[in-house]
């Protein structure tokens, strides 16, 4: 087993840090076919290169005379050390920055079979081809070089590495609080998809009601306007028929006047003239009375059926003066209350939606490279949250806006 002091594990560990950012920005660059400055920090280097290599080194090296026990060893930490990181950084940071759960045999996406494999390959690679050329030049370095380069590389590293733990718990905050509107605005949404169909379903029922009543009020008009008729018709038949009567007995008695005066017509030509005036007179104003009779009867029942719908018709129809009025009262103070509620969803819809966009476009996430530098971070939870931002990122970077926003 090779010997190192703690600087020169640092100096492996920063080393590895470099190659693995090397190794993963020019795979993921060539992939989308656009320069990706991957990993977690904005320094070229990514930790969990640097920390599998050492660990796999740690448990390798003691075994290197022994391929299949380096094979295994290096399979099994790194595989641990792959589920523990992942693991641990969903959980701080809301995002996985790999996920394998498109793969075969994967244990929640942190680990899968054949990137367990390929750890194994990978350690005997690295103990027997990449590390023993690193390991003879950090030997070779002189102490005070080699002092002085780790302690420039760990502030620098160190200070990234706080600054960019930051930004991610930031992100994280971000991440669950937009989730958590996004919760809410479904709510809101959901009751006020409530109330639309509660006051629809309403409306209905008081047409329905209205075109009932109105139906019953109808038809009582009907029967009461066929019965105003019927008892019209027949008095004026009646009273027809005593007109008739009267006119026939009249000419009649006319007839006998006539016979019995003929004699005497010449005599009394004028007093007869003057007797069948009166009679026709009389006969006259006994029409007029009878046709202001029938107006009257007429205009009276026309006068009965212009109430209906009053409060006094709608006691006739069983609904009394006190019910219908609270039965209104009522209703109009639910659509009042309805109003009411969804005026203030609205508001409060509104208000959650400005937030929102506040919150997305609050810290410049594109130029931290939480975003862009890792595009297959994903997240069940968080997911529609995640895409959000990134689009809202690449708006921001496409319109020129260049200017950063910082957290309070």
């Amino acid at each position: 087993m090779y010997t190192y002091t703690w600087y020169q594990w640092l100096l492996i560990f920063y080393t590895y840090c470099f190659f693995g950012w090397i190794f993963e920005s020019t795979y993921v660059s060539c992939k989308t076919r656009r320069f990706v400055n991957r990993g977690f920090l904005r320094l070229p280097m990514l930790p969990l290169y640097g920390t599998g290599a050492v660990m796999m080194l740690w448990v390798s090296l003691p075994l290197k005379h022994n391929v299949f026990l380096v094979y295994i060893s290096g399979m099994i930490a790194a595989t641990v050390l792959e589920y523990v990181t992942g693991w641990a950084m969903e959980r701080l940071f809301k995002m996985k920055y790999w996920d394998y759960s498109n793969q075969r045999f994967n244990l929640n996406g942190y680990i899968c079979l054949s990137s367990s494999v390929a750890w194994g390959f990978l350690t005997i690679f690295l103990t027997e081809i990449v590390h023993p050329p690193i390991s003879r030049l950090v030997l070779l370095l002189h102490p005070i070089p080699a002092l002085i380069t780790v302690g420039a590389v760990t502030v620098m590293f160190t200070a990234d590495a706080v600054q960019s733990v930051r930004a991610a718990l930031d992100l994280a905050k971000v991440l669950d609080a937009m989730t958590k509107m996004r919760a809410e605005l479904d709510d809101i949404q959901v009751q006020m998809a409530l109330l639309k169909s509660e006051t629809s379903k309403r409306v209905s029922e008081a047409r329905d009601e209205a075109a009932q009543r109105l139906d019953l009020l109808k038809s009582e008009a009907a029967a009461k306007a066929g019965a105003i008729g019927e008892s019209t018709v027949s008095r004026m038949e009646g009273k027809a028929a005593r007109l008739s009567e009267f006119v026939e007995d009249t000419a009649e008695r006319m007839g006998e006047f006539v016979e019995d005066t003929a004699e005497r017509m010449g005599e009394f030509v004028e007093d007869t003239a003057d007797k069948v005036a009166r009679t026709a007179e009389r006969l006259s104003s006994l029409t007029e009375d009878a046709a202001a009779r029938v107006s009257s009867v007429l205009a009276q029942r026309a006068q009965a059926d212009s109430t209906a719908g009053t409060p006094q018709a709608d006691n006739q129809a069983g609904i009394p003066d006190g019910v219908a009025v609270d039965k209104a009262a009522k209703a109009e103070a639910a659509d009042r209350e309805r109003r009411e509620r969804m005026a203030a969803l609205a508001q409060r819809l509104t208000a959650l939606t400005e937030k929102r966009r506040q919150l997305s476009s609050h810290m410049d996430f594109y130029r931290r490279s939480l975003l862009k530098g890792n595009p297959s971070a994903s997240s069940s939870r968080f997911s529609e949250a995640l895409k959000e931002l990134r689009e809202n990122a690449g708006r921001r970077q496409k319109d020129g806006d260049g200017k950063p926003e910082t957290m309070d």
